[in-house]
């Protein structure tokens, strides 16, 4: 490459005479790509030498901008192919990762495509299949279990919700409206595969056998919470069902996703590992490092962006100006999909064929599912201050992904409405008795604090404990009293 660029600078300074001939003395071009802007030319002073005219305009085709015609650009090339490596005809140059065209012509990548990229789609808003479209088939055993997984979602987080509401639990966060994202995907993976969740996929616990009691004991912190209380509510994680636990900080997932589908390839494993995330981690750095990460390592990865339209307040259009996610994966050489997320059977076949990619071809892929946040972002949010109220009934009503999807199932004469009341009234039932049995359990100890970090508590922390205990006692009533000491 050193080579190239020294015979081509000398090229420029033996074409210097006829360039300098089409410019008035003094005239600076408007084509710089140096580092530093040409200086203006001062009154009286002579003209700037003509090399260093050139070498400010830095490096770049001295053809493309000193005005020759087509014809002479031709006429130059054929004693210039030896010396550029070109052979032939050939206006390329070898560059790492393969040859790279040229071209006399400036032309910028236009922003857009112009056209935005569509949207993959198998059921119309009335839960009919679309004529021609192409999907993976599902059993009737696997089609009611989405069903009844999606409904059991709904309801416990409604019921959750309350419990909030009521100062039973501290903190909750929904995911109504996305309840096809959850468990369609959970169908389409194995449970071999790993995954790192963002904060609102409890549906893929769901489906992969946490019961509900798991869920209450979870968001009551008592003693028989996998975290031992340790986390806020719906911070879930289950090392039985390859579930990491969740963590509030946006987007730190996605790196160790790569990370755990590079080990899941060198291990020669047949599952893969899938991150979820939101519009708004695509604004972190580490979405930008994870995806470049798995495309040059080619880990079998999934990315799986719920495009909810609103990251807690922030929507879309102030996140960004690219066609949504789905387009930043070509940046990266990343194959991606935009799916109609609340469309059931489309985010089924999109993950079913993402996953069967990422393990069989050793590459990663990007989700784009359109979706729509129908809750408030979290019990500490009023949506209703920054989106219309008519907005969030739409897409509550007409665009429900489990209305959609009961069609789609009744319609093949797989349900009816007595199984609908009667699902429905068992599930609110064993939540109710999962929450007074979760809150009439102990919290864990105080010294739970202090495990499961280091082997042998070292001293600071001792000295710590012994503070805590000490402050607990000189101030109960500042402290909770179900808390052993």
């Amino acid at each position: 490459m050193a080579l190239w660029l020294a015979r081509a600078s000398s090229r420029a300074a033996r074409r210097l005479p006829p360039i300098l001939s089409s410019r008035h003395a003094g005239e600076h071009s408007p084509w710089f790509f140096g580092s530093a802007a040409a200086p203006p030319t001062v009154l009286g002073a002579p003209p700037l030498p003509a090399v260093e005219r050139i070498g400010r305009r830095g490096f770049c085709s001295v053809r493309g901008f000193a005005g020759e015609s087509s014809a002479a650009a031709a006429s130059s090339t054929d004693e210039e192919e030896t010396e550029n490596g070109f052979t032939g005809g050939d206006q390329a140059i070898d560059f790492p990762g393969g040859k790279v065209s040229l071209t006399a012509e400036m032309n910028f990548l236009p922003e857009s495509h112009g056209e935005r990229i569509s949207c993959y789609r198998v059921l119309d808003d009335d839960g009919r299949t679309i004529s021609g479209s192409r999907f993976q088939e599902v059993s009737k055993e696997v089609a009611l279990k989405m069903y009844r997984e999606m409904v059991t979602l709904q309801i416990m987080d409604n019921i959750f919700y309350e419990a909030q509401r009521q100062g039973r639990i501290s903190f909750y966060l929904t995911s109504n409206g996305e309840e096809a994202i959850n468990i369609a995907s959970a169908a389409a993976l194995s449970i071999d595969d790993i995954v790192l969740p963002q904060y609102r996929e409890p549906g893929i616990l769901l489906w992969r056998g946490f019961t509900l009691q798991e869920f209450a004991n979870q968001c009551f912190g008592n003693n028989m919470d996998y975290g031992k209380g340790r986390q806020m509510p719906i911070h879930y994680g289950s090392n039985r069902l390859n579930y990491f636990t969740v963590s509030s900080p946006i987007a730190t997932q996605l790196p160790h996703a790569v990370g755990a589908a590079y080990s899941l390839k060198m291990d020669k494993k047949d599952a893969c590992a899938i991150t979820y995330f939101g519009d708004g981690g695509t604004s972190e750095g580490d979405f930008h490092a994870a995806l470049n990460f798995a495309a040059v390592m080619e880990a079998p990865v999934v990315f799986f962006c719920r495009n909810n339209g609103w990251a807690i307040s922030t929507p879309t259009t102030e996140q960004f100006r690219s066609d949504g996610v789905v387009i930043r994966g070509q940046a990266y050489g990343i194959r991606g999909i935009r799916v109609d997320g609340n469309d059931a059977l489309a985010v089924y076949s999109a993950v079913h064929a993402a996953r069967e990619m990422a393990i069989t071809e050793g590459r990663p892929i990007l989700v784009e599912a359109l979706t729509y946040r129908v809750g408030h972002h979290s019990t500490s949010d009023d949506s209703t201050k920054y989106r219309p109220v008519d907005e969030i009934e739409h897409w509550r009503t007409a665009r429900d992904p489990i209305s959609r999807y009961r069609k789609w199932v009744q319609g093949n004469d797989w349900w009816s409405d007595a199984e609908e009341s009667e699902l429905r009234s068992r599930v609110r039932k064993e939540l109710l008795q999962a929450i007074q049995v979760a809150e009439r359990m102990p919290k864990p100890p105080v010294a739970e604090l202090f495990t499961d970090v280091y082997d042998q508590v070292p001293s600071n922390l001792r000295e710590q404990e012994r503070l805590l205990r000490e402050t607990i006692m000189k101030h109960p009533a500042d402290y909770p009293t179900d808390v052993p000491v």
